[in-house]
Parts: C-alpha cells; sequence; structure tokens
C-alpha cells in the first residue's frame, strides 16, 4: 500500500490543485505522503527479503475530496477511487515516478504487478461528471449495493434481477458502476490497459472486484491483453465462500452455462484453510484437515498453480495478530505460503510481525511501515536489522530463507504437489520434481510424534536423509520426531 509503506519525496505529499489537500499521519483516514519514489528507495529491502514482484496498490489518480465512510471522513489514500485513468497520482510522484519505479526493478530482475479497477470508478471522474452518453453507467440498481452474493452466477436456479444487482449495484455512492456492456466503455477499459501494459512496463495485472464485472467483458480484455503481451500474468480478485466459486471465475473443469478464461485467482480459501490449520484442533474436517480438504479440491481447477495464495491483506486482519502472535503458528503458515502451489503474495509488514485488527474500518490493519517516513525514529525503523527485535529479525530471516531457497527450487517452482491424509494433527505433503523432493512436516497435535515412514514410501523411497531448509541441519528420517507445534521445510536427501 504506497501511502502506507515510505515516503521517498516529502514535496508531493499535497497537490494544492487537488481536492483533497490533507496529509496527516495523526489520522488514520487521511493521506500519510507514502510515494513511489519510498518504494523504489526499498528495493534493496526487498530483494534481501526475496521478493521477485511488487503487487502495488492503484497508482491512478484519485482526485476526490474526503468521502463519508462509516462516519468517517475518508481519503483515498488506498487507490481505489479512479478519476483518471491516464494519470498517476501526482501524490504519488505522477507518471514519471511510476516508470522510474518499474525500470528500478526491472533492473533487479523484479517484476510489477498493477492493480485493475474495471468495475467501477470514483464520482469526480470526468465520466461520472459528464458521461459521454447516459449508458456509460449503470443505473438499473441506482446507488444500491451489489449482494455480494457470487453465486447467482453458477446457480441453475438464480433469477436474473439477482444477477443484474450484482453487476449493476454501486459498491457505495461515490463509486459510480461502469456499464460494460456499452462497447465504448470496454474499448476504453480494453485500450486503457494495453496502454498502460506498454507504458509502464507491467508484468502482471490483478482485477480488483472480479465478480462486479460482466463476465463477457472480463474474457474480452483478459483476451486482448494476452494477445498483446502473451507473457503477462493475470489474476482475479473476488472475496468468496467456497473453493467451487473461487474455480468458477477462472479456467476450470466445471460445466457451467459461462466458462471464463483468467489464469488464477486470488485463493481467499487457501488463505482461510490456512489459517485454520494453524488456529484450530485437527478434526474431521477442522484444522490441518480443513486445508487437507480445500487443496483436495483442487480437481475444480484448471491449473491451481496460477492461483495466487496468501495469509492476509489489506481488506484483513493481520494475519500475526489472527494467530494470537503465536511464533510456532507463524512458522506453520509460512511454511505452508511458500511451499503450497501457487503465487505467494506477502503484505507489507509481515515479514517484520505488524499487527492489528480491523476495528470499524480497514485503516487499522494499514498502518505506516514503521521507519519509511524521514522524521521516523531510527531506532524504531523496521528497514534496519539493527532496528528490529529478535522476533522481528527472525520472522523477516524466515520469510527471506524460504522466498530466496524457492527461487531456486524446481520442486516448487515447477514440480507437483502429493499430500497425505493428516493424522492426529500430523500434516505431510510433498513437492517433487525429477530433480528434487521436498517434505512439508506439521506436527499440530498435542503429542510428540514420530513418522511412521511407511506410510510415505511412495514419495520417500530411496530416500535416507533430510535438510533443514532453514538451518541447513541435516537429519536421519528414522530418528525424526516432531514436538507439538514443530514444523518443518525439508529437501529429500539419498
Amino acid at each position: 500500500m504506497t501511502d502506507r509503506f515510505a515516503n521517498g519525496d516529502k514535496t508531493n505529499d499535497i497537490v494544492k490543485n487537488y481536492r483533497d489537500t490533507t496529509c496527516n499521519r495523526n489520522d488514520k483516514f487521511s493521506r500519510h505522503g507514502g510515494d513511489l519514489k519510498g518504494v523504489q528507495n526499498q528495493l534493496s529491502y526487498l530483494n534481501e527479503l526475496g521478493v521477485t514482484t511488487l503487487w502495488l496498490t492503484p497508482v491512478n489518480e484519485n482526485d476526490m475530496p474526503l468521502m463519508n465512510e462509516w462516519g468517517n471522513k475518508v481519503a483515498g489514500y488506498h487507490g481505489y477511487w479512479f478519476t483518471d485513468h491516464y494519470e498517476v497520482d501526482k501524490r504519488f510522484g505522477g507518471n514519471e515516478a511510476y516508470q522510474n519505479l518499474s525500470k528500478a526493478a526491472h533492473a533487479r530482475g523484479m517484476k510489477i504487478i498493477q492493480d485493475a479497477i474495471y468495475n467501477h470508478i470514483g464520482s469526480y471522474h470526468w465520466i461520472a461528471l459528464d458521461p459521454p452518453s447516459d449508458d456509460w453507467l449503470n443505473s438499473s440498481q441506482g446507488k444500491n449495493p451489489p449482494h455480494h452474493r457470487e453465486e447467482v452466477f453458477f446457480d441453475p436456479y438464480a433469477a436474473e434481477q439477482d444477477k443484474r444487482q450484482m453487476l449493476d449495484g454501486w459498491f457505495v455512492p461515490h463509486l459510480p458502476d461502469l456499464n460494460q456492456r456499452n462497447r465504448d466503455v470496454a474499448r476504453f477499459l480494453i485500450q486503457y490497459s494495453i496502454w498502460a501494459t506498454e507504458e509502464y512496463g507491467v508484468d502482471g495485472w490483478r482485477v480488483d472486484t472480479y465478480k462486479y464485472n460482466e463476465e463477457s467483458f472480463l474474457n474480452e480484455i483478459n483476451t486482448c491483453l494476452l494477445r498483446e503481451f502473451p507473457s503477462l500474468t493475470v489474476f482475479g480478485e473476488s472475496w468468496v465462500t467456497t473453493p467451487l466459486a473461487n474455480a468458477y471465475f477462472t479456467r476450470n473443469n466445471v460445466k457451467t452455462p459461462f466458462a471464463h478464461n483468467a489464469e488464477g485467482m486470488l485463493d481467499f480459501q487457501n488463505c482461510f484453510a490456512m489459517i485454520s490449520a494453524a488456529k484450530e484442533e485437527a478434526g474431521w474436517s477442522t484444522g490441518v484437515v480443513k486445508l487437507y480438504l480445500t487443496l483436495a479440491q483442487d480437481v475444480l481447477y484448471a491449473d491451481p498453480m496460477k492461483n495466487c495464495i496468501f495469509l492476509d491483506n489489506h481488506d484483513m486482519d493481520r494475519v500475526y495478530s489472527v494467530l494470537g502472535e503465536d511464533w510456532s503458528k507463524m512458522r506453520m503458515v509460512y511454511n505452508w505460503l511458500f511451499t503450497l502451489r501457487g503465487m505467494p503474495q506477502l503484505y507489507y509488514g509481515t515479514e517484520v510481525l505488524m499487527k492489528n485488527f480491523k476495528v470499524n474500518t480497514d485503516a487499522t490493519v494499514r498502518e505506516d511501515f514503521p521507519g519509511g517516513w524521514p522524521e521516523d525514529d531510527r531506532s524504531k525503523n523496521l528497514f534496519l536489522k539493527e532496528s528490529r527485535n529478535l522476533l522481528q529479525q527472525g520472522s523477516f530471516d524466515y520469510i527471506s530463507k524460504l522466498a530466496n531457497f524457492r527461487k531456486t527450487s524446481s520442486a516448487l517452482t515447477q514440480g507437483r504437489l502429493m499430500q497425505y491424509i493428516p493424522q492426529n494433527g500430523l500434516y505431510l505433503y510433498f513437492r517433487y520434481s525429477p530433480l528434487q523432493t521436498i517434505m512439508v512436516i506439521t506436527n499440530a497435535g498435542k503429542e510428540v510424534v514420530s513418522p511412521n515412514w511407511d506410510r510415505y514410501s511412495e514419495r520417500i523411497k530411496g530416500f535416507s536423509k533430510a535438510r533443514d531448509v532453514i538451518t541447513g541441519t541435516i537429519i536421519e528420517l528414522n530418528s525424526f520426531q516432531l514436538k507439538p507445534g514443530e514444523s518443518y521445510v525439508m529437501e529429500l536427501l539419498k
């Protein structure tokens, strides 16, 4: 979240000709001054962490006044209130700053994911203020919100009215809903996306509010982008309630009246399953069994490797708080995040154990990264190793080792996945390629366990040892025991 990560240029904190001229770090609803130069200044930090790609919340101009949300006067610091597609917000540094960041990232071998919003615009966008024609905006639902039930798209018994409310409803009154059935609207969004990909060297698109867009339009814009840029990555964001719903919006193996062509989705169900696996006692469908059951439903996806997996984001409680600030549970979820199928995404600050719950607002989980502002106390600057406490440094080092190991691991980047039914809280899965086998083993139970290796012979046959990916320690499999709460990523050895 650019506004909350780092401020590299204090001169652009306030732009006088914008409608919102506030910048106040003491107000969690105000802009705080983070910008693209600030992100660029921290590329070395991100590179050390093992980051390969930056996903920024939208950088487009959000020239909106403060708006009323849940009884608060809120700024568009998050970037989701577009007022001009072709301008990068000047408080982030403008178009030139975005190009500079992209070039600097690419020079380091890193990529850029841009956040796309096709569904709506800010109420001060020129399209909303002076529509080219009456049908550029959806009006059938007035300013009523969508009902958020994605089931209407694949429910064989759904009413058309329910479907239209989902597609035409306005998220909130200050976010007019674009009518993508209008060919001029669709063409405008497609042309902009192609232009931005070329102009800024964008490597991929994360499409916001995917399930609220016209389905045929989504397929068309994906097709157009990939025709122009075959190596582009495209994945959608939809907070859904079942693996079936998630699979519906991407390429899948389900017979439905409409077939989506997105490469992948943000995998909320995998996120919830990992959190449950770390928090809950294993039962018939709880704890690590829930993770097992969720992965078993990958049969729905054409390619589950294209999904983006994560532990938290800017709309959710921070995972360190959710797990009760328990380091053993954090180790579990880190191990799963960096070794399961799909593309792992880390929310800024998780690596140094930033924490909080949402309290009547998302702003409480979007706090400034400590040390990202010139006036910040150096002793609390978590970009610096010497300022982190033992737990924060331990978390940073743990992620760095996993992420950097993953870069060159054929098993984790290209290999297949095999999992075993959890027993008494003991959960094992393997990622394997012709060149490498990785074992991820977790004891989520209450007793010390010595795995019965005969049960896993299909994958460990021919191996007698394993190297801990984090510590480098080599152990004999036959003498390996796990205490409750322990979790390891191991490379199997002959």
